[in-house]
């Protein structure tokens, strides 16, 4: 993942007062290949930006392809969830609260082939003091629209 702060930290490092467990970059979100790509703002790294979104990117490589040679419908699933997680996380971890995905609803609407990048737009609408629901669309290098979710991701209390 390209940039800076809090998914960029070593095991065991701080974050917020919290010990890291597994650095993103080195988790799932990397497995795959996500890439955060905006916004970000000042020296703490990357945010949720002022018009509420966060922006991510996938390069469709043959391991993410499913049986029919297409992109797997669990990759934008995964990449919706994640950049939901991240918007949340953003924002809650500061006030000693964790984000952690509830439920995922994304639906394909076209194929997406090798080669392809998918251009992912997180937008949250409703910032609960308990949960926040995002929608996500999720577009290939044209513009034309592959995939959309909705998620609701739970904000929980840290655990020390």
């Amino acid at each position: 993942m390209e940039g800076t702060g809090a998914g960029h930290r070593a095991a065991g490092e701080q974050v917020d007062g919290f010990p890291a467990v597994i650095p993103v970059c080195e988790g799932f979100d990397a497995l795959y290949g996500l890439e955060l790509v905006g916004p970000q703002r000042g020296e703490d790294g990357w945010a949720l930006g002022t018009d509420g979104t966060v922006c991510g990117r996938v390069r469709v490589r043959p391991e993410l392809l499913g049986a029919e040679g297409r992109l797997h419908g669990g990759v934008p699933a995964a990449i919706a969830e994640s950049l939901a997680s991240h918007g949340t996380a953003f924002e809650v971890l500061p006030g000693g609260m964790i984000a952690s995905g509830l439920s995922n609803d994304t639906t394909m609407v076209a194929p997406v082939a090798e080669g392809a990048t998918l251009h992912a737009k997180a937008t949250v609408h409703s910032r609960g003091e308990d949960y926040w629901v995002w929608s996500v669309q999720l577009r290939d290098d044209a513009g034309a629209l592959c995939a959309f979710s909705r998620i609701t991701i739970a904000v929980r209390p840290q655990r020390r």
